[in-house]
């Protein structure tokens, strides 16, 4: 995919090595006397390391680069201690990376490590998702809802006449091709597929008027996901987007492998966003 991420310009690079601390990513590197971009998987691109090169060395352009993968940089950042730890998650919250800073207190929550105490106040949406025995992936975690609206098994539930939005089929987003023909001049809803069942307004509030496609970015080929979908911008006319997503960490990768694809696609596609609670409510 093309996104922005940091170039080094060898000419001007000293080998100070100043830069090296302000990546907590562990994207930078001292190689033969020289900082290096080792990994553009470690890379987020917000340029944490420009400030510090006292040579003007480092600087963002945009290109081709692996996608950044937010639980290998915290499992890179944690063998470097609490310190590191630190920073990292003061960058996210810095920059407004919401999602990321999400999955790095997910990926503390899930490996027993513990969470600094000025980021508790995040550690507390994880919190809110339940504790399990030994850790584990806040979206997978075992949980009883009880909830009080839910009628017993035993009892008769009402017959509402209320009927089914969805508008075309097939609805995952691994059987819709490109070309399908309702997806040219529609608004799209891409949907991770525990919304429609957490959801009880799911029909009428995301679904009516809306073409919609599934998929589950933690289970399913991620790449394979963009690809397609910025395919489907490409030779669609399409109207508009939303994106419904769960609140556990792993769902957030919906909405960026959705953005990713409005940029690659190169159009102007008006996106909205809706994150539903795991009991049900719109957050």
């Amino acid at each position: 995919m093309k996104r922005k991420i940091i170039t080094i310009d060898d000419e001007k690079c000293n080998g100070c090595g100043v830069c090296i601390p302000d990546c907590p990513e562990g994207a930078l590197q001292m190689i033969d006397g020289k900082a290096r971009l080792v990994s553009d998987l470690f890379c987020d691109g917000l340029g944490a390391c420009i400030g510090t090169c006292p040579e003007g060395a480092i600087s963002i352009e945009e290109r081709e680069a692996e996608a950044y993968d937010e639980t290998k940089v915290m499992a890179n950042v944690v063998k470097h201690g609490a310190n590191t730890i630190k920073a990292h998650l003061a960058h996210m919250q810095d920059h407004g990376e919401d999602e990321f800073l999400r999955e790095a207190i997910a990926y503390l929550v899930e490996n027993d490590i513990e969470v600094p105490a000025e980021f508790l106040e995040s550690k507390r949406a994880c919190d809110e998702l339940g504790d399990a025995p030994g850790g584990g992936c806040p979206g997978a975690r075992l949980m009883n809802l009880d909830n009080e609206t839910s009628p017993c098994a035993d009892e008769p539930v009402p017959v509402e006449s209320r009927p089914s939005r969805l508008s075309q089929w097939p609805v995952q987003i691994m059987l819709v091709p490109p070309h399908a023909p309702f997806l040219n001049g529609a608004d799209l809803l891409f949907a991770a597929d525990c919304v429609p069942i957490a959801y009880p307004e799911f029909h009428e509030k995301l679904l009516k008027g809306r073409v919609c496609m599934i998929g589950c970015p933690k289970f399913d080929d991620a790449q394979h996901y963009l690809e397609k979908i910025t395919e489907m911008f490409k030779i669609n006319d399409v109207k508009s987007v939303m994106i419904a997503y769960m609140e556990v960490p792993c769902c957030g990768a919906m909405t960026r492998i959705v953005e990713e694809a409005i940029k690659a696609s190169g159009k102007n596609i008006p996106l909205a966003r809706q994150m539903i609670g795991i009991k049900g409510d719109e957050l």
